[in-house]
């Protein structure tokens, strides 16, 4: 997800202002933009399998499902993210036109490049937004599915899917077969 080190500071402001002028989104942490890289096709298929379930379970009970255009704040100040998927049932983001701050559940589809910074440093930040419930990581060169829950007591829970499973959001009350989100994908390419 990040890549191309932009060697200058912004402030938060300053960043979401220089943003809206680039050809390419950037993610901001630490008062540096960090360009987006490309994923594959896989990655991209992932996301879509499970977006499009999610927008489909959705419709009707004020919840909305957005993909990797859609702009996370952890705060007004940052950092700034790109999730691949994210969930919101807050008002609050309903009146938001660029950037969501509330979410509910929070996928990424793991990439090689980046797997040790969503599974780590990014995953910090998200726990720091309180309505955050469930964040995902899905695997997008084997079968499997790691769901961190927030538990009744505070602490963050992991759940495993792997093959033949129902995986399941409960934060949204969601489930659906683990073989829907990894649809038409080939772990060879």
């Amino acid at each position: 997800m990040i890549a191309n080190f932009e060697s200058s500071y912004f402030t938060s402001e300053e960043y979401l202002k220089w943003e809206e002028q680039q050809p390419v989104k950037y993610e901001y942490l630490n008062g540096e933009p960090y360009a987006m890289a490309g994923g594959t096709l896989n990655h991209t298929s992932i996301a879509l399998n499970l977006a499009s379930e999610l927008k489909n379970h959705l419709r009707g009970k004020g919840c909305k499902a957005y993909m990797a255009d859609a702009k996370l704040g952890i705060s007004e100040k940052g950092p700034f993210f790109y999730p691949d998927i994210m969930v919101t049932c807050d008002q609050r983001d309903q009146k938001e036109s660029k950037i969501i701050y509330h979410p509910r559940v929070i996928i990424e589809v793991l990439s090689p490049s980046t797997e040790a910074f969503d599974r780590g440093d990014k995953f910090k930040f998200y726990r720091q937004i309180d309505t955050l419930k469930e964040y995902v990581l899905i695997d997008s060169k084997k079968v499997n599915i790691d769901c961190f829950r927030l538990n009744e007591k505070g602490f963050w829970e992991l759940h495993s899917y792997q093959e033949n499973e129902e995986f399941q959001l409960r934060a949204i009350d969601f489930s659906c077969p683990i073989s829907v989100v990894y649809e038409d994908i080939d772990f060879s390419l």
